[in-house]
């Protein structure tokens, strides 16, 4: 990918986020999520590693901006198959109708988290294990979250340069207040690595919330663009283009 197509990407990223301010709201049942993220993997010769990674969501496809998170962490190859990250991010929900006073939540996150993986030939698993500490508009919260996401390259046995990819995966939210089943997300999407770098997906996302007094279920359009890092003479392996939300 060049850098003139990376800055129309950019670009027609951020018009559609202009966008999405100033058309007219209304509710809907399909949004939006957009997903750039940046990532320094480990390798044979680093252990340390990290990622920085931006998110807007909409609640209509494309239009009615709503919600945006910052976010980062540090990461530890305990050994080629499993990693241990510390992660903060910044989460801010706005009133998509009125923008204009300010957001309606906002929260702040710290967590934990072991990801294991297994290559199975074709088929690479991917699990995740976190734990949360919240402050939801100052209200501390704790949360568990575990998440099984799979990968099946299309055109190759690995996901390398020129390979097209699919991507599904599962993930339950749990805390330690009942009603303790929070969240449940499902997603299914196709992506493509252009090169060692840079990698992009498009696909759909399912979130459903529980609560005792209502619950919540909306489809959300994805994509997502990746950028690894490469540092110069590392011993390259196969990594997952997983997303860090």
């Amino acid at each position: 990918m060049t850098i003139k197509s990376v800055n129309s990407i950019a670009l027609v990223l951020f018009l559609l986020t202009i966008c999405s301010i100033t058309v007219k709201a209304q509710d809907s049942k399909v949004g939006t999520w957009g997903i750039v993220t940046v990532v320094l993997p480990g390798d044979s010769s680093h252990k340390w590693g990290g990622y920085t990674e931006f998110q807007t969501r909409t609640n209509n496809v494309f239009s009615q901006f709503q919600y945006y998170e910052v976010k980062a962490g540090v990461s530890y190859d305990i050994d080629r198959n499993f990693t241990a990250l510390l992660g903060t991010g910044r989460y801010t929900t706005f009133d998509y109708m009125d923008i204009g006073k300010g957001p309606t939540t906002t929260e702040t996150r710290f967590w934990e988290q072991i990801t294991s993986n297994q290559f199975l030939y074709r088929i690479k698993l991917e699990h995740r294990y976190r734990v949360e500490q919240r402050w939801v508009n100052g209200d501390y919260r704790n949360r568990f979250r575990y998440r099984l996401n799979v990968f099946v390259p299309l055109n190759s046995t690995k996901i390398e340069a020129k390979t097209w990819f699919i991507s599904v995966f599962d993930e339950v939210f749990l805390n330690n207040k009942v009603p303790n089943f929070e969240r449940n997300r499902i997603s299914a999407a196709v992506g493509y690595q252009f090169d060692k770098s840079w990698i992009l997906q498009a696909g759909w996302i399912n979130q459903y919330n529980y609560s005792a007094a209502a619950k919540s279920d909306k489809d959300n359009i994805m994509l997502i663009l990746m950028y690894r890092i490469q540092r110069k003479n590392a011993v390259q392996r196969e990594h997952v283009p997983t997303t860090s939300d």
